[in-house]
Order: structure tokens, then C-alpha cells, then sequence
């Protein structure tokens, strides 16, 4: 319907709060791409579920702090949050230690909330610079989480530009809510929870 190649968007099953047995319902249906947004939880549920299903890929999708960049870089495929030097610094000092190919995103923050995390526009390209030349990370993307409750669509176009100035192809943006605007303005990758696996299991 947009004259996109199926193939060429994946769909990551955001399975925080999901059990095993859900994940594992969604694998059945057809999901090889997961994203999880909580190291500790992702180590409660995935080593069992990854040691038997091995072809199954999984991103690492929420804030991820420099203290956990080891137990990141040994669990997931993808981390789509590179936010900051300290944390690519981490991460290079990770995958080199345990010599895996980690594909990277930089998290923008596209609508330059203080609150949010994310690189700024205007710094992206000193950033990537750095992450690439100096950390010699593997970055294949930029990822984005627009305002709540705004119109998405002109986040989306703004990443995608950002990504072409900078040489990049790949592109996480779009979710349960928006996950059609986003695939209209050329997601490579887009994030969906709810509207796979129901209103999230809230958690005691």
C-alpha cells in the first residue's frame, strides 16, 4: 500500500513484560525480531528462550546505562540506544573484550524534549563521527521516539533526512500507535508491543 517491499521493513515484537510463553506464541506466528527494553527482565526470560531458538535476533530498545553495556553486549544482536560518548565508550570496550559485531543505532531526540534521551540533530553528525572513527562501532542506524500524543509524520521525515545527510540506511521509528506513518516515510524497522501481544502485563 505505500510501495514498500515488504521485505525490506522487520518488525521487532517489543516483548517487555511479555512471559516466555506469549514470546514464544509470537515466534510460532512468525516474529524473528524482538526488542526488549529492561536488561535485568531480558536476562530473567531470553538466555533459555535464545539457547534453543538461536536464529531468533534480539535489539535492546530502552535507556541503556554505561554500567550495563557488558551484560547488553553479550545478550542482544542491536542496541538502539547510543545516547552518549560515555556510553559509546563503553560499548567499544565491550565488544571488543567479548569480540562480537553489535549492530548499533543512535537514539536522536527529534523533538528536543530536555527530559528525553538522545542525541540532538544538530550534534548528530559529530557524534556519529565519534562513535564511529574513535569507538570503531558498527553504527548502521538512527532511532527515534517522537512527542506523545503529536503528529508523527513530520519526526519520521526529519529522521529519515537526518539519516540520509549521514550515509545511513537503517531506520527504527514507528510503534503500536504510528507504526503506518512510519513505514510511509521509509522505516527500515519499526517497534511494535500492544498491538501484537495485547495491553502490556502490568507488573506488582
Amino acid at each position: 500500500v505505500y510501495n514498500r517491499d515488504p521485505a525490506t521493513v522487520n518488525l521487532i515484537a517489543v516483548s517487555k513484560t511479555v512471559s516466555a510463553e506469549n514470546i514464544l506464541e509470537a515466534m510460532n506466528s512468525g516474529c524473528e525480531v524482538f526488542g526488549e527494553n529492561y536488561i535485568k527482565e531480558a536476562e530473567e526470560k531470553w538466555p533459555e528462550i535464545s539457547a534453543k531458538y538461536p536464529e531468533i535476533r534480539l535489539h535492546f530498545i530502552g535507556h541503556l546505562q554505561s554500567n550495563k553495556a557488558a551484560n547488553a553486549v553479550k545478550m542482544f544482536d542491536s542496541i538502539q540506544t547510543l545516547d552518549s560518548e560515555k556510553l559509546a565508550l563503553s560499548l567499544k570496550k565491550e565488544i571488543e573484550k567479548q569480540q562480537k559485531n553489535i549492530e548499533i543505532f543512535i537514539q536522536v531526540n527529534i523533538s528536543e524534549e530536555p527530559q528525553k534521551g538522545g542525541v540532538l540533530p544538530k550534534d548528530l553528525k559529530d557524534f556519529i563521527k565519534f562513535s564511529r572513527d574513535e569507538c570503531g562501532l558498527n553504527v548502521i542506524g538512527l532511532m527515534c521516539i517522537p512527542i506523545s500524543g503529536e503528529l508523527a509524520s513530520p519526526y519520521f521525515a526529519l529522521l529519515k533526512k537526518l539519516a540520509d545527510e549521514n550515509g545511513l540506511k537503517e531506520l527504527s521509528m514507528g510503534m503500536s500507535s504510528d507504526f503506518e506513518e512510519a513505514i510511509a516515510l521509509n522505516a527500515t524497522y519499526i517497534r511494535v508491543g500492544s498491538a501484537i501481544f495485547g495491553e502490556r502485563e502490568v507488573k506488582n
